[in-house]
């Protein structure tokens, strides 16, 4: 499949979010969606003292082989690569899961609010979607332009019913201003971290599923505190602020549940940062 790279460069840049692009087949998405349900029905007790949920909502990527095979897809870096550059590294994918019929949202708000990156230009979200993600089904909504001011304040809710870690969200959002950005089977999405975005209920009667890909530049910790964690995909990292990770050795392995817990600990501690209320990070 052909995409044209320049048409996508010049719309991210100018609204801050692409939608719509097409990465995998019918059959290899059904291939991916058929493996993660494959590990509902055989790993549902989950392992390492984390439930299933936890690996899919968190850096999944670390323990579980197929989410890091995905985030090495060449179709996907080859629009990041447009976008950021030679030179990236996986930073954590992740699954959003809407059951039919769900009450769970995702409140408006910018990624890297809580993730200790600044206001980098240098961090992308590819969203895959495993299933049909309509506007009926909860798909993103996000407002044109909204990257290409700084982050925003963000007032934290914790409500049980939003799959952000903090329920947090950004007040007056002029909804009027939204466009949807429904995705077909295979197809991603890509936005900015600053990019104002939402999705609603999935009022459809199937599950709403989807995997995000976080991507960063090398250049992201050049000026943020301490260090963190992110698995090289392309090129190369030639400075530091990165413990550069390898991938999953198999599913669940135990040295790489260790390093599992080392990230969890390490990365909770600055997405809380500031926070009134305990925060997990995209809990069970």
């Amino acid at each position: 499949m052909t995409l044209e790279l320049d048409k996508i460069v010049s719309k991210y840049r100018d609204k801050g979010f692409v939608s719509g692009l097409p990465v995998f087949s019918r059959t290899e998405t059904d291939e991916i969606l058929n493996y993660i349900e494959g590990l509902e029905e055989k790993h549902k007790e989950g392992a390492g003292g984390h439930s299933l949920n936890q690996f899919f909502r968190v850096n999944g990527h670390v323990v579980i082989p197929k989410l890091a095979e995905i985030a090495r897809n060449t179709t996907i870096l080859d629009i990041i690569e447009a976008l950021l550059g030679p030179n990236l590294l996986a930073w954590s994918v992740e699954l959003f899961i809407k059951e039919p019929n769900s009450a769970k949202t995702v409140s408006w708000h910018q990624d890297i609010t809580y993730w200790g990156m600044g206001e980098t230009d240098d961090e992308i979200t590819a969203w895959l979607a495993l299933s049909d993600v309509s506007i009926e089904a909860g798909c993103m909504r996000f407002i044109p332009g909204s990257h290409k001011e700084g982050l925003v304040e963000h007032h934290d809710t914790f409500d049980k019913n939003n799959l952000l870690s903090r329920g947090q969200e950004i007040s007056n959002v002029k909804e009027e201003d939204a466009e949807f950005g429904p995705l077909l089977p295979g197809e991603i999405s890509l936005h900015h971290g600053r990019c104002f975005h939402a999705s609603g209920k999935n009022r459809s009667k199937n599950r709403r599923i989807g995997i995000a890909i976080r991507y960063v530049t090398p250049e992201v910790r050049d000026h943020a505190p301490g260090r963190d964690w992110a698995m090289p995909v392309r090129g190369e990292i030639p400075r530091g602020g990165w413990d550069c990770i390898a991938g999953p050795r198999g599913l669940f392995h135990p040295n790489d549940l260790m390093l599992y817990d080392r990230i969890l600990s390490g990365q909770s501690k600055t997405l809380a940062e500031g926070a009134s209320n305990q925060v997990k990070l995209y809990g069970s």
